[in-house]
């Protein structure tokens, strides 16, 4: 019993926030199809299942292009902040810090430390891919999440001229349309918008116990510090 315990208390910011995604990704579903079927009557066309729904691409590029946006958002910020900072700030590295760091910062090499991750002790090519993993994982997810979007993003496009006897585009010509590329920029600028505002309000605004903001009773000044 006490291990169960265990596990879900040392796990329980991912798991609630996994159980969240799939309960909203499931309302979504609902709310889309239900939607998306009221579309449908008024065309005069047959409304699908919700089975029929969840295979669709109009239901893909919805989900889709919020993935990608979301991803895109950690991407920029783990490689932004590196060298980019911000005085006050809890999101910002502290300002004598810009940079890859040191070695000795960083604990790789021969300043890896017994419980380090085996890679950070190498000196070759495992240590460079493994100092950049997280970056590149999110990177990696942007690209295949936002082509996925593009994908599902020209066959409900399509789908939608057809219905509207007009001639459909392919997937090239998709790619630098209206539809597209607002699909994608609505959803960038919202997140980056969101990092901004947690990076400045951050310096002056608190949040007892959360690692997301300062001590309570830390100066304004103080940068890189976590409550």
């Amino acid at each position: 019993m006490s291990g169960r315990r265990s596990f879900w208390h040392d796990n329980s910011l991912t798991l609630a926030f996994g159980t969240g995604f799939f309960l909203v990704l499931a309302g979504q579903a609902l709310a889309g199809h239900a939607e998306f079927n009221e579309a449908l009557a008024v065309d005069g066309l047959q409304q699908l299942t919700l089975g029929e729904y969840l295979m669709s691409s109009d239901f893909a590029v919805d989900v889709t292009e919020n993935w990608q946006s979301e991803f895109l958002q950690f991407f920029l910020y783990v490689f932004g902040t590196v060298w980019l900072l911000q005085r006050g700030s809890p999101e910002s590295k502290e300002l004598h810090k810009a940079g890859p760091e040191s070695d000795r910062d960083q604990h790789v090499g021969d300043h890896a430390r017994a419980d380090s991750p085996r890679w950070a002790a190498t000196k070759d090519w495992r240590q460079t891919l493994y100092s950049r993993s997280l970056g590149t994982v999110m990177a990696a997810l942007f690209l295949l999440s936002w082509l996925a979007q593009s994908v599902a993003g020209v066959a409900a496009y399509d789908e939608q001229q057809l219905r509207q006897l007009q001639e459909p585009l392919g997937w090239g010509a998709y790619l630098g349309s209206a539809d597209f590329w607002n699909r994608s920029l609505q959803n960038w600028q919202s997140e980056l918008l969101a990092v901004a505002a947690m990076a400045i309000l951050s310096v002056y605004l608190r949040q007892r116990g959360s690692p997301e903001s300062k001590p309570v009773g830390s100066p304004h000044g103080a940068t890189g510090v976590e409550g």
